[in-house]
């Protein structure tokens, strides 16, 4: 039995004595359903991490970069031959913008994502002597860092000197923590600052970090977007969005990924207590489909 009262293992959805939660009305009724399902997911999810490689703060904020309109997986498949070839600010400050496109053109927008990693690059270079910022303020002053990428990297990345970690606490909405904090009933916005804020009203500072790798794993893991695998679901008593997604427990648990599914993960080199495999590098370093370069063409933001 799980510490917010409710269990964990799978099964318990739908079950004898299961009742729908109601969305919370009040502030403090959020406040008391958001901690019970973080309290939860971190017992589901006791390993929940960045599903990123990376090895200094540097790969990290490259590979967030990358990150956008693509899977994690493909970016860890693209990184290492990236990192390969431009290991420090200063040497991809330097990279010729169509060598560097094409090493970053399987993650899809590579023009605009060159664009990003070049200009910011020059500003770590030229502005705060080739190490990555630890302030929000001054992360998001690099060139295509806006706050979900900041967050990701103050609250993830070690300093590569000292190896302390940068432990600025922050909120990551992505698509899977904004869909999943509308469904729990977190917020009814879109605007992911908002949602930031919003959510972060809720839950302990000390918190924030981890539960967005909780959230954003079970989003991922169970809580799709299209077809949210309910009947498989551990916290389902503590979801007001209930029903939305397949409730029969054998037809949903046919809808787990990754090691809820029993499939390899998405990191080519995951922590030491990821219970799932680890996934595969790329066949080759092909480029993408004619779908995401013709949008890349089109301008589309990465």
């Amino acid at each position: 039995m799980a510490k917010s009262g409710v269990s964990v293992t799978a099964g318990a959805a739908g079950g004898p004595g299961f009742k729908k939660a109601a969305f919370p009305k009040t502030h403090i009724a959020k406040v008391r359903q958001a901690r019970r399902i973080n309290r939860a997911l971190a017992e589901v999810y006791p390993y929940a991490h960045p599903e990123l490689d990376f090895e200094s703060p540097f790969e990290l904020l490259v590979a967030t970069v990358l990150s956008a309109q693509t899977t994690d997986l493909r970016v860890n498949q693209t990184t290492p031959a990236l990192f390969a070839k431009y290991p420090t600010p200063e040497a991809m400050a330097d990279a010729d913008p169509e060598v560097l496109e094409e090493l970053i053109r399987p993650t899809g927008f590579f023009r605009n994502k060159a664009k990003s990693l070049l200009g910011l690059s020059k500003s770590l270079r030229d502005d705060f002597g080739g190490e990555v910022p630890k302030t929000l303020e001054e992360m998001v002053t690099l060139p295509g860092v806006g706050r979900k990428t900041a967050n990701v990297v103050l609250g993830n990345a070690r300093d590569p000197k000292t190896g302390e970690p940068f432990g600025v606490p922050g909120i990551t909405v992505d698509t899977h923590f904004g869909r999943l904090a509308r469904r729990f009933g977190w917020t009814e916005s879109d605007d992911p600052v908002k949602v930031e804020q919003e959510v972060g009203a809720l839950v302990e500072k000390s918190e924030w970090t981890m539960l967005s790798h909780r959230v954003v794993f079970h989003g991922r893991r169970i809580c799709h977007a299209r077809k949210p695998a309910c009947g498989a679901c551990p916290i389902a008593p503590l979801c007001p969005s209930y029903g939305e997604g397949e409730t029969d427990p054998v037809k949903a648990e046919k809808l787990l990924k990754y090691e809820k599914g029993g499939q390899p993960g998405q990191r080519l080199q995951p922590p030491a207590d990821y219970p799932g495999e680890a996934a595969a590098r790329a066949a080759s370093t092909g480029g993408v489909g004619p779908d995401a370069a013709d949008v890349d063409r089109a301008g589309a933001a990465g």
